[in-house]
């Protein structure tokens, strides 16, 4: 018997069929619009995905980039509870399911998965993608306001991905007290700017405030060493361009980099990792330079050099959001 294909592969499959008979033009337009009303001011209770067409479109576009940054955060977050896998998953503002099917990549196996969201389109079809998982065929798609109004079943794991940036400061504060009381674990995705990080802060104030101990990317649960105003905490996710992709942004590449800036929290305790590397490492002659956020807390410039054998082997082997040393 055949193994079953992995999730990242699954879910390409299932977004390869969602733009048959939609004329490419459509699927760019729709692809355009949307990306301009989401770099806008979104109300929470008016859904930016209209009908499938949009739906399909955005999906084929945005959900690879979404699912990639989502299992980066969650593969950093399950290194630091090695011996924890959750029961039972809630993603708030979840769409298509992305995180649903990033949550499966790192636990596999089957568990009461609920994805709430306004956007009945998109419930409708992340059921449809959904269906080439097994594992996710018993997921509830459920329409909600994410927003004051939102309450929760408790659960294991709450995520929350791309979602704080359509709120307002009143609904994103909800949303977090919400995650927080519901749920033994919470990781919080947005989009690697300044904006992003600067809302990643305040949930993860929110959350340290509620009990949560934080497990990545930082290694401490101290106030972040990064000034407000003079920088940002952001990492990167390869991602497979698609035909869309390449068509919407005139390039030609094979793959685009997602930045996205990610909190991963619990009530239970963490092993997080004695450093993190904030930056890409920079590989000169017989040395390597690591920016690393430490566990003081406080921001350093490593430098390893061939003196340093195994160590430096391995510097050069480092990527940008890993753990330092490596374990």
């Amino acid at each position: 018997m055949n193994a079953p294909a992995p999730p990242a592969e699954n879910l390409r499959a299932a977004l390869a069929g969602l733009l048959d008979g939609l004329p490419p033009r459509q699927a760019s337009q729709a692809v355009e619009r949307l990306i301009a009303s989401y770099r806008g001011a979104t109300p929470t209770d008016a859904p930016i995905l209209r009908d499938r067409a949009d739906v399909a479109a955005y999906a084929a576009y945005r959900m690879p980039a979404t699912f990639e940054a989502v299992r980066a955060a969650l593969e950093a977050f399950a290194d630091a509870v090695p011996a924890w896998v959750p029961g039972g998953h809630t993603d708030l503002g979840g769409g298509t399911g992305a995180a649903a099917w990033a949550v499966n990549a790192v636990w596999g196996g089957e568990r009461p998965v609920t994805v709430l969201d306004w956007a009945e389109p998109a419930l409708a079809l992340g059921r449809e993608i959904a269906a080439a998982n097994p594992e996710l065929r018993d997921v509830r798609w459920r329409r909600s306001r994410i927003g004051a109004a939102l309450t929760l079943d408790s659960t294991d794991l709450v995520t929350v991905s791309y979602v704080l940036n359509e709120l307002t400061a009143a609904d994103r504060t909800a949303l977090v007290d919400a995650a927080a009381a519901a749920a033994q674990a919470v990781v919080i995705v947005e989009p690697g700017t300044p904006d992003g990080y600067a809302r990643l802060i305040e949930a993860r104030d929110r959350l340290i405030t509620a009990g949560f101990r934080i497990a990545a990317p930082c290694p401490h649960s101290a106030t972040c060493p990064i000034a407000p105003g003079t920088d940002w905490c952001h990492f990167s996710a390869r991602v497979s361009r698609s035909s869309l992709h390449r068509q919407v942004k005139g390039g030609s590449l094979a793959y685009e980099d997602e930045k996205f800036a990610y909190v991963a929290a619990a009530r239970f305790p963490v092993e997080p990792a004695a450093n993190r590397v904030v930056r890409r490492p920079q590989i000169r002659k017989g040395q390597v330079l690591l920016d690393l956020c430490e566990s003081e807390p406080s921001l350093r410039r490593a430098t390893v050099t061939k003196r340093h054998g195994d160590l430096y082997k391995a510097a050069r082997d480092a990527d940008w959001g890993d753990a330092w040393p490596p374990s």
